[in-house]
């Protein structure tokens, strides 16, 4: 997306954290090794996971799908905070004030965790302090504003209701969080994972898993036919792959949002921002070689399900101009999130009949704090069976009944995803412009067919892999996206993200 963001040529979405940090290139797996914890993901939460572990004496071995650090992690707007929307209120509401206050311990210790590795390290990863800001335009949201400003502080969170907000809009009314942060999560990211490799322990990139053999002790396979062997598992690809236990499932669902960052004439005023309100919108800086970006997101919805997702990108760039002399828009991108019913990340023993699989997932918006609080809390478990934040976010936690109504509603869109998609009209000839992609009919079955911009034919099985579910198709990211689990594919059936494992079958490719 330039200045002037046309229809006439396409251009794939790029994450200014991509754009602005080196490839890695860590091996394969081609061999069966031996460790003390096997950690599947390599991102913010894999990567800090192994590092803290490996400072404790143990070794392990990270195994990553596709290259460290390149999926969610790489699409973020890396804000550092405890600030996680009105979350304080509703833990209270739904749980109790002391696990609020758990909630509250555990972010703020992140966000100190962080700023301290960064210091003793010598990490330049941008990071600079910020407050953090909740903010509304509407008088119904400041009641709930001035009330967890006030439950923040009873928390131990340096947080105030204030109407002095440096925006270029008028609003009624903003929650401050005080010694909050921001930064560039690859360069931190991949400075800690270079201390990982050595003295027994590994980063494996492109080596997919695809099973986990739980008899005796845990055999993690790859795609590639070799295992990682471990006493000890973590399960940290963002949305679960393993479906024997949890019905995780069942008690996540998969939200998307998009972000765009612009060079605007006006100098940014500093701060981070979100709307307490629909829609939601979020702002914040970073300082690049080509001078001040602002990033300006929002417009999230449910993986694979509303309108044209080209609609959300050009709603974020008319914001954006609404407020600010835009003079260019070097880079757009979108994030896909897991939501738990309740609001809290499932942290923990991944059920209760498996004390050496720990799992991470469902961190909402809120990734940045939430992973290093993971990291904690698998670590402490491992090494002493307890840690002190570990009840409110138990992955079996008893109060997730209080969630049944969120529990029913989100797996009731699920099976009418299961079902429209069976039951959409295939039409009985090929006709896709350059660019676009549709479902048709070809010798009786139905499958997604994209068409480049050479005329060639990409035809795929639009059954995704995983549950069943019929894909969507996402004309900005041009992919195959899942409305009921949010795996993700390419327009040639690869999978870009999962829960699923295994690629989309393909069709005869047809040359036009």
């Amino acid at each position: 997306m330039n200045k002037s963001e046309t229809t006439q040529s396409y251009q794939q979405p790029q994450s200014f954290w991509l754009a602005s940090t080196r490839q890695t290139d860590y091996p394969k797996l081609n061999e069966d090794i031996r460790v003390d914890v096997a950690i599947i993901g390599g991102g913010i939460t894999g990567i800090t996971c192994a590092w803290l572990l490996k400072s404790e004496g143990m070794t392990v071995a990270v195994i990553e799908a596709d290259r460290i650090v390149q999926g969610v992690t790489a699409n973020t707007t890396a804000k550092i905070t405890s600030q996680h929307q009105l979350i304080y209120s509703k833990i209270k509401q739904t749980m109790s004030v002391e696990l609020a206050k758990q909630y509250a311990e555990a972010n703020e210790t992140a966000i100190r965790l962080i700023s301290d590795i960064v210091t003793e390290h010598n990490i330049d990863c941008d990071f600079i302090p910020q407050s953090a800001y909740i903010f509304t335009q509407r008088e119904g949201y400041l009641q709930k504003l001035v009330d967890e400003a006030e439950l923040a502080k009873e928390l131990g969170i340096k947080a105030s209701f204030t109407e002095d907000v440096d925006l270029p809009f008028k609003v009624k009314g903003a929650l401050c969080y005080e010694d909050q942060a921001q930064f560039h999560p690859r360069k931190y990211l991949l400075a800690l994972a270079e201390k990982i490799p050595g003295d027994g322990s590994h980063i494996f990139e492109q080596s997919r898993v695809i099973d986990i053999d739980d008899e005796k002790q845990y055999a993690v396979k790859t795609d590639q036919g070799h295992k990682v062997l471990a006493e000890k598992i973590v399960m940290a690809t963002h949305y679960p792959i393993y479906n024997k236990a949890g019905l995780y499932s069942a008690r996540i669902y998969p939200d998307r949002s998009y972000v765009v960052a612009i060079k605007a004439k006006e100098p940014y005023p500093g701060g981070m921002y979100i709307t307490a309100e629909e829609p939601g919108r979020s702002l914040r800086y970073q300082p690049s070689e080509d001078g001040e970006l602002i990033f300006v997101g929002g417009e999230h919805h449910k993986t694979g399900q509303g309108p044209d997702t080209r609609e959300h990108y050009q709603a974020l760039v008319d914001f954006a101009r609404q407020n600010y002399t835009v003079e260019d828009i070097p880079y757009r991108w979108s994030t896909h999130d897991c939501m738990t019913l309740d609001g809290v990340p499932y942290v923990g023993h991944f059920s209760e009949n498996t004390p050496n699989f720990y799992l991470a997932t469902g961190f909402g918006k809120w990734g940045m704090t939430n992973s290093m609080v993971s990291a904690r809390i698998i670590k402490d478990l491992m090494l002493h069976g307890q840690s002190p934040w570990q009840e409110v976010y138990n992955p079996s936690r008893k109060t997730i009944t209080a969630s049944a109504k969120t529990f029913v509603v989100e797996n009731l869109n699920v099976a009418s995803q299961l079902i429209s998609g069976k039951l959409t009209y295939v039409p009985e000839e090929v006709d896709v412009e350059r660019g676009e992609a549709k479902i048709v009919d070809i010798d009786g079955q139905k499958a997604g067919v994209f068409k480049d911009e050479d005329g060639k034919l990409h035809v795929v099985d639009t059954t995704c892999t995983h549950l069943g579910c019929e894909l969507n198709w996402n004309s900005a990211e041009r992919s195959w996206d899942c409305p009921c689990h949010g795996s993700r594919f390419t327009y040639d059936g690869e999978i870009i993200q999962g829960p699923a494992i295994t690629p989309l079958k393909k069709g005869e490719e047809l040359n036009h």
